[in-house]
């Protein structure tokens, strides 16, 4: 029953985000705006045990939710066949890219603490 509540909550913030991204004429979608709702939302216990339920229970049977892709890949073959190359190469780069932003956002508070670290004990001595 709490998996259902969650997937209801689910179903409510997106459609709340929708709802305001059409009517307001945003340039954000209105899943993203649902889901930046959802994030302000979890803090409250009721949202989060029930969307924790519905979340646990998605993973545990994600591999089903590979299928429509799956099914969608191999009846446009000829598409694959025709810009796959190119597609390997965004994809690797926009990874590599990826990559890249996230070790420098991980190495950025850590070399500041370190600064910040180093200026303090200069100033104590």
């Amino acid at each position: 029953m709490q998996g259902l509540r969650g997937l209801a909550w689910l179903l409510v913030f997106q459609s709340i985000g929708e709802a305001v991204s059409r009517g307001l004429s945003l340039p954000l979608p209105g899943p993203v705006l649902g889901l930046i709702l959802l994030l302000i939302a979890l803090r409250f216990p009721l949202v989060r045990e029930s969307v924790g339920e519905c979340a646990n229970f998605l993973l545990s049977h994600l591999s089903l939710l590979f299928v429509p892709v799956g099914v969608g890949v191999m009846t446009h073959l000829s598409l694959l066949s025709q810009y796959g190359g190119r597609m390997l190469v965004v994809i690797a780069v926009s990874t590599w890219i990826g990559l890249a932003v996230t070790a420098l956002v991980l190495y950025w508070p850590d070399r500041r603490q370190t600064v910040d670290d180093g200026a303090l004990k200069v100033t104590e001595s």
